[in-house]
């Protein structure tokens, strides 16, 4: 195992550095389309795989990534066990927060799980199963809590008089790395992803949170990881496809298609949908999962 000594702090990109006032609906649009901020979050080996040698070659706009994945073997798996997200130490020490990094990696857990519920069977971490997926938040860059209070009232109070809302501040965005595996029962990678990717203003609502971007980041990484692995190659494009059933009860904060689903807690549903509408912290609406009664 190893890791990239090379890769220095997050740069970040900005869009205009100040928003000017406008007098007309079509000089606001035209604000719109301009201001496109972003957080650059570089791609990050933490070490953590059983290989890196298999990755291919970076790729990837919105979300960098080196991806693996052995269609043959995947092909013949039935059941899944996810193993509880953790972060490296130099991640952890960006984020002091436990129960902030907890938001995080349970977010990861539970948009993974439910992904793969559209095809596999999901066991509880520590069960025999026919592969075991791990995952290691690399690095964060927290989101500043000040900007993105700022930017919550900029987008709300233009939501109000204008029939489309200004763009968030592109300011203090965060960003997040993650790398994750699937192995099989021998220890043997099936697939792996490292991937990163920073918050943007024109996708990412501001949440007054230092983990307000990662947190929504870690369901995009679960996505994309899950979509792999259901599909046995290397996603190309945009994944247009109607969610499932069992996704959409889960997504309303539904009971899970698998029990194992619920160690990771019921997604906070449309009230969580209004709570990131206004800027609100995750934890608000997101609470920590209830213990998972074995016996």
């Amino acid at each position: 195992m190893r890791s990239n000594p090379s890769i220095q702090s997050f740069p970040r990109c900005v869009g205009p550095s100040r928003i000017l006032a406008f007098r007309s609906l079509g000089l606001a649009l035209s604000l719109t389309l301009a201001v496109s901020g972003c957080a650059s979050v570089p791609l990050k080996e933490g070490g953590t795989l059983t290989s890196y040698g298999n990755l291919g070659a970076p790729k990837g706009t919105l979300a960098k990534k080196r991806l693996y994945i052995d269609g043959g073997h995947m092909a013949t798996v039935k059941t899944v066990s996810i193993v509880p997200t953790t972060f490296s130490f130099s991640a952890a020490s960006r984020i002091k927060s436990e129960a902030d990094r907890s938001l995080v990696s349970n977010v990861l857990d539970r948009a993974l799980c439910v992904a793969l519920s559209d095809k596999y069977q999901i066991v509880p971490a520590g069960q025999t199963a026919d592969l075991t997926i791990r995952s290691v938040v690399t690095d964060i860059v927290p989101t500043n809590k000040a900007m993105a209070g700022v930017a919550t009232a900029v987008t709300v109070g233009t939501g109000f008089v204008l029939p489309v809302s200004v763009p968030r501040l592109p300011l203090g965005l965060g960003g997040l790395a993650v790398e994750a595996e699937a192995v099989d029962g021998g220890g043997i990678q099936s697939a792996a992803m490292v991937w990163a990717r920073g918050a943007n203003s024109i996708q990412d609502k501001p949440r007054v949170s230092e983990v307000g971007d990662a947190y929504g980041l870690a369901s995009k990484f679960a996505s994309d990881f899950s979509r792999m692995l259901i599909s046995g190659k290397e996603p190309k494009g945009l994944n247009i496809s109607l969610p499932s059933g069992q996704r959409m009860r889960s997504w309303l904060g539904g009971k899970p298609k698998y029990p194992a689903c619920d160690a990771f807690g019921r997604a906070p549903g449309l009230v969580g949908v209004v709570a990131a509408k206004y800027g609100a912290p995750p934890e608000w609406t997101d609470k920590k999962p209830r213990p998972v009664i074995t016996h």
